[in-house]
């Protein structure tokens, strides 16, 4: 693993304690640094001590928001051996969004390795409390110093790292979500399934009203009809109606999950019913009428599983499953947990392990 020069930091920052972690607000004592530049490619690709990033107040990401990154995770098992689930296809995502972004892509086995060197490196911020992970942020932003709207012709990737808790203090419990047809995340043709940081600045105000309405997270509706669901919050969602789990298809306004992914190959290799088609908003608050919404979930990195236990839409609240944590919600989650710290089977090989860098 010595690939890569390694600066190492002189002023080590004191780890804290596993029960004390929140989610991202703490970052370990290093990070991966590599530039880009039209003509030359890719290069100078480093670990150095964590700190500031200096920037130019006229670098284009800060006016034009030409930025990506990803999110994943390092698990450590019983064994003390640490896992990273899935890590090629968030390598795989991460070069989509770059594509869609007008950014120039990294080669995979590169990303691969600097996830590698990186959580090696800090292997002992790897939190050893199950339910517990370090979380792994890479990030690609514009560097050109202009003014001036086209793609810039240089970069920045840089990898961090974050030790986060649990995100279930209290065990998987359900949470109450707001269907809007007031706000829109993203239209077919757009940035919908990009992993951007603008994606992100729209989703702030539906997030802002659905909490100030007293729910946990907004569902987001199509932007053309307003009618069909899109995702919720910063998940993909999922509805069980009758014998049948559906899921809103990948038509261009909504991230291609990992996790979404990792829930519908597992159901199908359970033999269930499971379709990717659009879904509306009436057909799920009808069912949740007459009793066959059967069960809501969202998936997403930091939480794996979400259960839903009230949508809301229109005034109108409909109660899921008693809103108690659905059968198959929590198999999902008892699965997925389990293959990523390594206490159960991983028929797919979704989990790599990594090298620790030692001394």
């Amino acid at each position: 693993m010595g690939q890569f020069p390694i600066t190492r930091t002189t002023t080590p920052k004191q780890k804290p304690a596993d029960d004390a972690l929140a989610f991202g607000k703490v970052l370990t004592d290093h990070m991966f640094l590599m530039e880009y530049n039209e003509g030359k490619g890719w290069h100078s690709p480093r670990i150095v001590p964590y700190g500031p990033l200096s920037l130019d107040p006229a670098t284009s990401v800060l006016h034009y928001g030409q930025a990506i990154f990803d999110g994943l995770k390092a698990f450590r098992s019983e064994d003390g051996r640490i896992r990273l689930f899935r890590a090629d296809r968030h390598a795989e995502r991460f070069n989509r969004s770059a594509k869609i972004m007008c950014m120039p892509e990294l080669p995979v086995d590169i990303i691969r390795q600097s996830f590698d060197a990186l959580v090696g490196l800090e292997h002992d911020w790897v939190p050893r409390k199950p339910g517990t992970a370090l979380y792994i942020r890479p990030t690609i932003i514009a560097t050109d110093v202009m003014l001036g709207v086209h793609p810039a012709h240089s970069y920045l990737y840089f990898l961090i790292l974050s030790p986060v808790g649990t995100y279930y203090k209290e065990g998987v419990k359900p949470v109450r979500i707001l269907a809007s047809d007031s706000h829109v995340r993203a239209v077919k043709g757009g940035t919908g399934e990009a992993k951007t940081a603008a994606n992100y600045a729209a989703s702030l105000a539906g997030q802002r009203d659905a909490e100030a309405a007293g729910y946990t997270q907004v569902l987001y509706l199509d932007g053309v009809q307003r009618k069909y669901l899109d995702e919720v919050g910063t998940m993909n969602i999922m509805v069980r109606i009758g014998d049948e789990v559906i899921t809103p298809p990948l038509a261009g306004t909504i991230l291609d999950g990992v996790t979404r992914n990792s829930a519908l190959q597992l159901m199908r290799d359970w033999g269930l019913t499971v379709s990717e088609r659009p879904i509306t908003i009436d057909e799920v608050m009808q069912a949740g009428r007459d009793g066959t919404l059967r069960e809501m979930w969202g998936t997403g990195t930091a939480a794996v599983v979400s259960p839903v236990g009230t949508l809301g839409y229109k005034g109108e609240d409909i109660t899921i499953n008693g809103g108690q944590t659905g059968e198959l919600t929590q198999k999902l989650y008892d699965t997925i947990t389990g293959i990523q710290y390594g206490r159960s089977n991983d028929p797919h090989g979704w989990t790599s392990l990594v090298p620790v860098e030692r001394g």
